[in-house]
């Protein structure tokens, strides 16, 4: 693409160089070549940036007094995202296979236009794909399930029955969405275990992202839902009933249990654990390998923006290390007295 295009639809201003200027990929100030855009978004990162071989650079207007002749320079309010944008627009889709004839699909599959299905693949009855829509090798599509318009299921992920995905939707290998929950009844008599009925379904809305390995159950009754944006990393559960709101981020190892919801823009650290029906309010960030007690209502309010909640049960980072540090002093102080005691 020309930078003309990728300003056209991406917004920013070009201060140096030709909007003719032909964009063939982006990369890193060090392996960046002639045809490649780089970016800036500190004063640590420019000076490197405009002397790397990179064609053209997108960076924050004022961050550098000059530019190197012969350099396309664009500026941009947010340059990194500006420089991931970029990236997609000028990525090479991938080339359409058609249905390949080791797939296994039911006769009364629908595909939209331009559908990939790669070989081992299996579509059962009643299956439903969107335009543009890529289904790599070996994935398991049950019935009933719905797809959207250009979404991507990489080899291996597996999409129970009536399991439902809007547009744009990437579901990484290996994971498993749709699954019984996690969901038993005791009888008090014996001992044993029966499972509550696992009948509801998953909603994964548009441009939801899963990670490898990643596993969402379906409701018991109702349904699960995913709602639009949210970005799950690898190896991450959410349980049944549970409602994850727009825009969400889920870091690797968390895991959520059921019946559970997270607010719009929350942002869920690396081996976090939440109990069942919690809530965490919109924007709320709970830091690596904190812990939320079963039934409770983590939010801001009262906090400053921002603010990183941690510890088991969560709460706000600096109470944490100053509760930590208080510790250390009784304990440095009770290692004296019990010196001075064996001394005496």
């Amino acid at each position: 693409m020309t930078l003309g295009e990728l300003i056209e639809k991406l917004g920013g201003r070009l201060v140096q160089g030709d909007p003719e200027w032909m964009v063939d990929g982006v990369n890193s100030c060090e392996r960046a070549r002639t045809f490649d855009l780089a970016f800036a978004d500190s004063g640590a990162t420019v000076a490197q940036a405009l002397a790397s071989n990179a064609g053209a650079v997108v960076l924050k207007a004022g961050l550098a007094a000059l530019y190197p002749h012969g350099k396309c320079i664009l500026e941009a309010d947010q340059p990194r995202l500006w420089f991931a944008r970029a990236a997609k627009l000028i990525a090479e889709p991938a080339a359409f296979g058609g249905v390949h004839p080791k797939a296994v699909v039911a006769h009364d599959v629908v595909f939209g236009k331009g559908v990939t299905v790669g070989a081992g693949a299996f579509l059962d009855a009643e299956v439903e794909i969107g335009n543009n829509t890529r289904i790599e090798a070996s994935a398991v599509i049950g019935r009933r399930v719905r797809i959207g318009a250009q979404c991507l299921i990489h080899p291996h992920a597996v999409l129970y029955p009536g399991t439902t995905l809007g547009d744009r939707v990437v579901v990484h290998a290996g994971a498993v969405l749709g699954a019984d929950g996690f969901g038993y009844v005791l009888d008090n008599a014996t001992g044993a275990y029966t499972q509550f009925p696992q009948q509801g379904t998953l909603v994964i809305e548009d441009d939801v992202e899963i990670g490898a390995n990643s596993t969402i159950d379906r409701g018991a009754l109702e349904e699960t839902r995913i709602r639009r944006g949210t970005k799950i990393d690898n190896l991450v559960h959410v349980g049944h009933n549970c409602d994850i709101g727009e825009d969400v981020i889920i870091v690797a190892l968390t895991g959520i249990s059921g019946s559970s919801s997270v607010g719009k823009s929350a942002v869920i650290a690396g081996q976090v654990g939440i109990g069942d029906h919690v809530h965490v309010g919109p924007g709320v960030i709970l830091g690596g390998q904190s812990g939320v007690f079963n039934g409770k209502t983590v939010t801001n309010d009262g906090l400053k923006p921002g603010t990183v909640l941690f510890g088991t049960p969560a709460r706000p980072l600096k109470q944490v290390l100053r509760e930590q540090a208080t510790l250390a002093r009784l304990a440095k102080r009770r290692g004296k007295e019990s010196d001075k005691d064996a001394g005496e």
